[in-house]
């Protein structure tokens, strides 16, 4: 098993006023020839947009993207008529495929409104281009990952073009837990959006990243209460 622990700290930083974010690979300003993805994973952005503050209509294409909303709610709107809020606790997906036109606003006029946007290089160019949308608010994830995104087909989970898996769990203290691959071979970037967890004696801390290869089951210890988000992909 080989294991990267990329900082929090370490991140890609940026503030517009209106957006702060943090990269933990290579996007916009922010360009590290070592952080330019781990396997199909791209991009993992972690977003605050203001109030009423957003993103006007820009195009896609080739990409396949998975929005996660954390606090708040995002107001998007497509060109393909589509139009919808993604509220905390729900998950969109999108297939960028042949090209997709949108825009993204904090849907609230007081609150700001805190994601993770996550891209991958899906499986084939060119597709065509659709939308999914999922609440995950009252999924099990206790003492358990749930699927919320994957390549095979879950009874429960949005279905992408991509051999990847997003995998959300809740761990209490002291609880040790495991992750085994869906696709043999694949790595596994092991992501905890609060705690602190322990992987192969090395402390992995809140917003860090452990990119992992070369072992389809991670044993993982929780040494503080941690929600973590596990996202599996192709590394070769």
């Amino acid at each position: 098993m080989k294991m990267n622990i990329h900082k929090s700290e370490e991140r890609g930083k940026a503030d517009m006023g209106w957006l702060k974010t943090a990269y933990s690979f290579s996007f916009s300003n922010y360009h590290n020839p070592k952080r330019m993805g781990f396997g199909a994973l791209r991009v993992l952005n972690d977003d605050i947009f203001a109030a009423g503050a957003g993103f006007p209509a820009h195009e896609h294409s080739n990409m396949e993207i998975v929005t996660i909303v954390l606090e708040g709610a995002l107001e998007h709107k497509d060109s393909s008529g589509g139009h919808g809020v993604i509220k905390a606790g729900e998950v969109q997906y999108m297939c960028a495929g042949s090209g997709v036109t949108h825009s993204e606003f904090n849907h609230s006029k007081k609150e700001p409104v805190k994601l993770f946007q996550v891209w991958l290089t899906p499986i084939k160019q060119n597709l065509q281009p659709q939308y999914d949308q999922k609440n995950f608010e009252n999924a099990d994830i206790k003492n358990k990952f749930a699927v919320l995104v994957s390549g095979k087909k879950e009874k429960d989970a949005l279905h992408m073009n991509q051999d990847a898996v997003f995998s959300l769990g809740e761990f209490d203290k002291n609880k040790k837990f495991s992750y085994s691959c869906t696709f043999k071979g694949n790595g596994v970037f092991v992501f905890p959006i609060s705690g602190l967890l322990e992987i192969n004696g090395e402390k992995v801390n809140a917003r860090d990243s452990a990119e992992i290869t070369g072992s389809d089951k991670i044993e993982t210890k929780a040494l503080e209460k941690s929600k973590v988000l596990v996202i599996e992909v192709p590394v070769k």
